[in-house]
């Protein structure tokens, strides 16, 4: 039987949660004489795997320590785009002037509400990851515990030794802090703590502006909270292109979010119940005051208690180390997600525990080199990207066309009152093929799938041009750079073929 798992704020939202994720009295299976796969792990990695091998017909078990669903499901993903959805919502309706909404600014706004309204979606969300469905519907022997390797195929759980033909190790990772004097003592918020908040901290301090830093920022600003984000960098989002950052950037600075930036933390302290922040730039010394402190920086993978030294399987400090194949140095265990990927997201998760299952029972030999990754930064705009950057290509010695469309010259965009962005495409030079994309809109990440599906499929910019795209959407963006490529084969000698044959046809 396992111990009762304890999820902030106690209400019947999270009772419902951890009822399925980690029931309090669930009693683990005896193990069978040998299994096809055992999944250490149960976030995004782990249950694709569990679930995708038993499906195929093998014998699986599933052994999760903390919360089935991992981090997408309970501190990820699913309670972030809850918040902002409702950030999104409180800003419209104090926005909304020009579309004849009046008085929108006294709008008051509920911070308990909109988070009550978070933990009950994730709660009905959470029975797809239930501990009771992998075992009633899907046949897999689900262990609630520490799983540790205890030889180079066998696996201990809960006094139990589970033996396998193959094994997948997708432990995923966690928050991590960076070393800043008296930040540990001052005390301080994560992706995994910020989501059981029930009251609206006044002035919140944000460290790192990459994608989550920036999403809280922005959905706590819009909340009400003043917000100061600090990142060692010159630029938010620095891995973006600069001028889509940019544009972030001057949303950011219009809805009141203070900027540090090109900043170092020398350390934190409290005074009373405020934190204070002293942070650095150009020798002057600012300081920054605040009542919370959101730690959006660092990823340590998991690899405590895993016992990877006893089945001969080699980590570093940045996780499990595997090849292209997702094997590790012990042949018959594999590995999937955030413990050995360096882009972190719940889609290259899914997508690597699909060719785990491949390679691990079917012989196969999928590589991870061949994915293409899209990512999506879920700001608002949004900011979405495929393939290559410039900069990429250039590293590469590879010569592009770049073509770029303003989301101003779009209909839909303009009628929306979503005008600011814009779509990026990056071609091989003198051909149509597809080497990277970059799309700022308020939809980005649904309209980034368009250029993934070309890129995967070898379809070129003309592939897109020949299809009929509805009119007006945003995504009509899409089409027109395809009509921009078009142009660019128009040279003035074909011009002037296309003329002459033209001429000669009126007679």
């Amino acid at each position: 039987m396992t111990t009762k798992f304890d999820v902030l704020p106690h209400d019947a939202h999270n009772e419902t949660l951890v009822a399925n994720v980690h029931p309090s009295d669930w009693v683990n299976p005896e193990p069978a004489p040998c299994y096809n796969l055992v999944v250490i792990g149960g976030g995004t990695a782990g249950l694709i795997s569990a679930a995708g091998a038993a499906g195929l017909g093998g014998k699986v078990a599933l052994i999760e320590r903390h919360l089935l669903g991992g981090d997408c499901l309970n501190v990820g993903c699913v309670p972030s785009k809850g918040v902002i959805s409702a950030s999104r919502a409180v800003h419209h309706a104090r926005n909304s002037a020009e579309f004849g909404v009046v008085d929108g600014q006294k709008l008051r706004f509920d911070f308990g509400a909109a988070m009550e309204r978070m933990r009950r979606l994730r709660a009905d969300i959470s029975h797809h990851d239930s501990a009771r469905r992998f075992r009633d519907e899907l046949g897999i022997d689900v262990f609630i515990g520490q799983g540790s390797f205890s030889g180079p195929d066998t696996v201990a759980v809960a006094g139990k030794t589970l033996r396998f033909k193959k094994a997948a190790v997708c432990t995923g990772a966690r928050a991590a802090a960076p070393p800043v004097p008296g930040l540990e003592e001052t005390g301080y918020l994560t992706n995994e703590t910020i989501f059981s908040l029930t009251e609206l901290p006044p002035r919140l301090a944000v460290i790192g502006a990459g994608p989550i830093g920036c999403e809280m920022a922005q959905s706590f600003a819009r909340f009400g909270s003043r917000v100061s984000l600090i990142e060692l960098g010159t630029h938010i989002l620095g891995r973006e292109d600069a001028d889509a950052a940019e544009i972030l950037h001057g949303t950011f600075v219009r809805e009141g979010i203070d900027l540090q930036l090109g900043v170092k933390i020398a350390g934190v302290e409290t005074s009373g119940s405020d934190k204070i922040l002293h942070l650095e730039r150009d020798g002057k010394r600012i300081d920054v005051t605040v009542d919370a402190i959101l730690v959006g920086v660092g990823r340590a993978p998991n690899l405590d208690g895993l016992g990877l030294e006893n089945a001969g399987i080699t980590f570093d400090r940045s996780g499990v180390v595997v090849n292209d194949n997702l094997q590790t140095s012990n042949p018959n265990v594999y590995a999937a997600g955030d413990i050995c990927f360096p882009f972190k997201f719940t889609h290259t998760a899914d997508a690597m525990a699909r060719i785990l299952i491949a390679n691990a029972l079917f012989m196969g030999r999928q590589k991870i080199s061949a994915l293409t990754i899209p990512w999506c930064t879920y700001t608002d705009p949004e900011i979405a990207h495929v393939g290559m950057y410039e900069g990429d290509a250039r590293e590469k010695g590879i010569e592009l066309t770049t073509l770029t469309v303003p989301l101003s010259d779009i209909d839909r965009a303009v009628l929306d009152g979503e005008a600011e962005g814009f779509a990026r495409v990056h071609l091989r030079k003198g051909s149509d093929k597809i080497l990277g994309a970059t799309i700022v809109a308020r939809h980005a990440g649904e309209m980034i799938n368009e250029f993934s599906l070309a890129i995967t499929n070898g379809l070129g910019i003309s592939a897109i041009g020949k299809t009929i795209h509805p009119y007006p959407t945003q995504a009509e963006v899409i089409k027109r750079l395809a009509d921009a490529y078009n142009r660019t084969r128009l040279t003035p000698f074909v011009k002037n073929l296309l003329s002459g044959w033209l001429k000669w046809q009126r007679g």
